[in-house]
């Protein structure tokens, strides 16, 4: 079986932010969020068409820019955090961006 990085990637961002030390409804919004990007990253992956798949993968983006705001409005200063956010992003953004190309490459 294929480890799909960028899923790890996401489970591991999760753990980061639930280990942040913050409460309120920021806390909620940021671990369902973080949460959503893990979630329909693997949702995405069992989809066949590459639309479905892309479809997803564009939530997952979604939800991660959700928490970063987030992460700028707590004014975090954890940057591991940080920076396993802006790589997940760029991972995400690669994968939509090769998924695009398959898209194009079977039109």
């Amino acid at each position: 079986m294929r480890t799909f990085r960028t899923l790890q990637l996401a489970t591991d961002f999760y753990d980061k932010a639930d280990r942040l030390k913050i409460k309120g409804h920021l806390r909620d919004q940021l671990l369902r969020g973080a949460s959503s990007v893990a979630l329909n990253l693997s949702e995405g992956n069992a989809k066949f068409s590459v639309d479905e798949k892309k479809r997803f993968y564009q939530i997952a983006y979604a939800s991660l820019q959700e928490c970063k705001t987030i992460l700028k409005l707590i004014r975090c200063e954890d940057e591991d955090l940080i920076d396993s956010a802006d790589k997940l992003g760029a991972w995400i953004y690669n994968l939509l961006k090769s998924e695009i190309k398959v898209q194009n490459f079977r039109s």
